[in-house]
């Protein structure tokens, strides 16, 4: 799943540092947008009418004495997705995109989103708003300049805003005689009253042994140990985001939409384990397994969910160290607790822990690739025998998709809405069909499908291209270049300790080559029934350096506008590398295991390395899947597979292949030397 110009995850967005993100359904056709400036304005029938919540949203200002409330895009856990209850921006501006900030003073309100979400804002908004077609924080201060008195107070509710996101505000400010008010009542919240989806309730479940990799306790021993070992010796590990409380207590649940998890806190200290949560949701099995009717080091309290600020705030009124990671941490707590209590660090160490899987975790995550690599194969198969026949489109090709992977082993849904995206649409690296709006599949296009699964064991993400008919030529090239990529940053050898962005230039170095590249990042983590794009895994700067036991996305592509796409996306794991003299150097172990496509890979530009590889990885790919399909009784996409998986033969000129091979190496050197 491509990355979006480093324009990802709310709680990356708050921190300007990375980004990921689906783009939510959109019409393009530019004659429905709204015109606010025309007499009468025309509106679409797709407005929704703010009046009344923007008006009871200013009286609640007056009471607090603000001249202007910031309403971000997220929930108090910097969740990627957020559930229909944290739809606050939504609901006061009619605007579905997942990525957006809202701003209302007392006399205007507006909107600040990227260019993904330009045409479907003005298609939601009623002319209550101004749509500012920027991001970041200094736009949106530049406008509060101007729009609110000297001497102003600006609200906003601290558990929606990131540290990172606090401070670019907070330093916007200074000198400008405004303050920034941290105002815990939500006054969204107030306002939307009664009418606010309630706060799910499903059960939250123990994840069975067989699918996790080690136990509960054995996780927190752990964590406790990185406690006691660390320079500054914690007393507590404060844990906010909801994959880090699910991946402790090997718990799940359906809070929010494609991710298994719950609201909850976590507080770990050195003698005792505070989870905040919603104590009815839990069985009399799971409050066993959670030993929660006893008091010592090894039993878990449970506290209420909306008790955790003050219990932070009194636990940090003692003689204590709170360990936060800031990336992951909202300035509700950090606020509350003393400077000199605090030790903040970008990452949490669970975070850096979950980041490495072990031998478990990665033949469970393994096993899921397979589980889903049969759902697409299937697909394909029923692609290429009726696309032909124009029956196919974008919208009823991803239901499909979804249906097939439900009928696989340990199946947990999708893991993020599926990109099915059909000639030019495929160019927007993150179109998504809907019911309404999506275009008919045919062979004269070229088609695009990003999909993944949640599995019991792991979580899966997968990008193939295909094409039924006959490709040009400039398509056939691209394509190839993408996949030497692809091939390219696979087969890779590695020093440990190298840093992402010095490997992903072997992704693209192959469509530099011709003057060609794509506006998105290389590559994310995955989690293990958990996120699909677990941070902070990836070939960013802001992220860990690669490590054995890690596993991330391998997706270079290229998008030429107006016409067609291409991504070729795989999940790798970070392996030894065996070398000729000592030293510790990694590669990566491809776990996707979808062949490409035939039709459009031009093998006079792959070198024989390349092709070598290729064939290895068809044979894996034969070895793993075949024998699933099999047992399946999967006849004709065992055939399928066998016909897609023949190896290739091709020759490419040694001179063209050794110019390659030297302008990789000199690349790698001018990068090292940064």
């Amino acid at each position: 799943m491509a990355w979006a110009s480093w324009g990802c995850c709310p709680w990356l967005v708050l921190l300007s540092v990375c980004a990921w993100s689906h783009a939510k359904p959109m019409d393009l056709r530019r004659e429905n947008v709204r015109n606010c400036s025309a007499s009468p304005p025309y509106l679409p029938v797709t407005v929704v009418n703010t009046s009344v919540q923007l008006t009871a949203l200013r009286q609640q200002m007056q009471t607090w004495n603000l001249s202007a409330y910031i309403i971000p895009n997220t929930d108090a856990h910097m969740s990627e997705y957020i559930g229909e209850h944290d739809k606050r921006l939504t609901w006061m501006t009619g605007f579905t995109g997942s990525s957006g900030t809202a701003v209302v003073t007392m006399g205007k309100a507006g909107l600040w989103t990227d260019s993904r979400y330009w045409t479907q804002a003005e298609q939601e908004m009623d002319c209550n708003w101004e749509l500012h077609k920027e991001v970041g924080s200094i736009p949106i201060v530049n406008w509060l300049l101007t729009e609110t008195p000297a001497g102003g107070h600006v609200g906003f509710d601290p558990l929606l805003f990131s540290i990172g996101t606090w401070k670019s505000y907070d330093t916007a400010f200074q000198g400008s005689d405004r303050e920034l008010k941290p105002i815990t009542t939500n006054l969204v919240d107030l306002v939307w009253g009664s009418k606010r989806p309630p706060v799910p309730s499903e059960p939250i479940y123990v994840l069975q042994e067989a699918f996790t990799g080690s136990t509960w306790q054995e996780k927190v021993s752990n964590i406790r140990s990185q406690m006691q070992k660390h320079r500054k010796a914690p007393t507590a590990v404060l844990l906010s985001m909801l994959d880090e409380t699910a991946w402790l207590f090997n718990l799940r649940s359906n809070d929010i939409p494609y991710n298994p998890f719950f609201y909850s806190y976590t507080l770990l200290t050195d003698s005792s384990i505070r989870l905040f949560v919603n104590k009815s949701r839990f069985n009399s099995e799971t409050l066993q397994y959670l030993n929660s009717s006893c008091t010592g080091p090894m039993c878990v309290q449970l506290e209420n969910y909306s008790q955790v600020y003050d219990s932070v705030q009194a636990y940090a009124s003692g003689a204590v160290r709170i360990w936060i990671g800031t990336s992951n941490t909202m300035y509700a707590f950090y606020n509350v607790i003393p400077q000199g209590k605090v030790i903040a660090e970008t990452y949490s160490p669970v975070m850096v822990t979950k980041a490495v899987k072990n031998n478990k975790e990665q033949t469970l995550l393994k096993d899921s690739h397979v589980q889903d690599a049969v759902s697409l194969i299937r697909y394909l198969v029923w692609l290429e025998k009726n696309v032909p026949k124009g029956i196919v489109d974008e919208f009823s090709g991803a239901e499909l998709l979804d249906k097939l992977r439900s009928e696989g082993k340990f199946s947990a849904g999708p893991s993020f809405q599926t990109i099915s995206a059909s000639g030019l649409n495929a160019a927007l690296a993150h179109y998504s069909p809907s019911k309404e709006v999506h275009r008919k599949l045919t062979s004269d296009e070229m088609y695009l499908v990003d999909s993944g699964g949640q599995y019991w064991g792991g979580t899966t993400d997968i990008t193939r291209t295909v094409h039924w008919g006959t490709p040009s030529a400039f398509q056939k090239e691209a394509y190839t270049r993408v996949l030497i990529g692809n091939i390219d940053l696979s087969r890779l050898i590695f020093p440990a300790g190298t840093s992402g962005p010095m490997l992903e230039a072997f992704a693209r170095k192959a469509l530099w080559d011709v003057g060609l590249n794509y506006g998105h990042g290389t590559g994310h983590g995955i989690g293990n029934f958990l996120c699909v794009h677990e941070w902070p895994v990836g070939f960013h700067s802001s992220g860990l350096t690669m490590g054995k036991g890690m596993f991330t996305s391998i997706e270079p592509g290229y998008y030429q506008d107006g016409e067609f796409g291409i991504r070729l996306e795989d999940v790798a794991l970070v392996v030894e590398a065996k070398t000729k003299y000592p030293g510790t150097y990694l590669t990566f172990e491809v776990v996707s295991l979808v062949p490409y496509d035939r039709n459009l890979i031009d093998v006079r530009l792959l070198s024989p390395e390349q092709i070598q590889y290729l064939n290895r990885y068809y044979q894996t790919i034969r070895e793993k899947v075949g024998p699933e399909l099999q047992q399946r009784k999967l006849l004709e996409e065992f055939e399928w597979l066998q016909k897609h998986t023949e190896p290739l033969s091709g020759r490419a000129p040694r001179n063209t292949f050794l110019a390659s091979l030297l302008a990789a190496s000199t690349l790698a050197i001018l990068g090292w030397s940064v």
